[in-house]
């Protein structure tokens, strides 16, 4: 399946549109992972732990995307965005959508 964040593929032409797909997963953080952030963030740098969770969470939400739009009959999904909000303290959702569509 062909996942892109543009709205047209080069070369290709849509020949179906089979509307808006999304994948979600709502992640909270780790006890342990928060208290070694919070001394990282005293240094200053990445924090991997975090980095690490949010790469999962794309990876999980995007995945969750593309079994919907291969469950409608798509074989690409068209203008892939991300977005997270606050569920609640320390919890938070990623959002993965695009347009299921099929290419000739």
């Amino acid at each position: 399946m062909m996942v892109s964040n543009l709205e047209i593929v080069p070369g290709r032409r849509v020949v179906k549109h089979l509307g808006l797909v999304q994948g979600s997963t709502v992640r909270a953080k780790n006890v342990g992972k928060d208290l070694l952030a919070s001394l990282k963030n005293i240094v200053g740098g990445e924090l991997k732990s975090y980095t690490e969770l949010l790469h999962e969470a794309r990876k999980e939400a995007t995945e969750r995307m593309m079994e919907q739009a291969q469950a409608i009959g798509a074989n690409a999904i068209l203008n892939v965005r991300f977005s997270t909000s606050s569920i609640t303290q320390g919890a938070a959702e990623l959002l993965a959508y695009g347009t299921a569509v099929v290419l000739e």
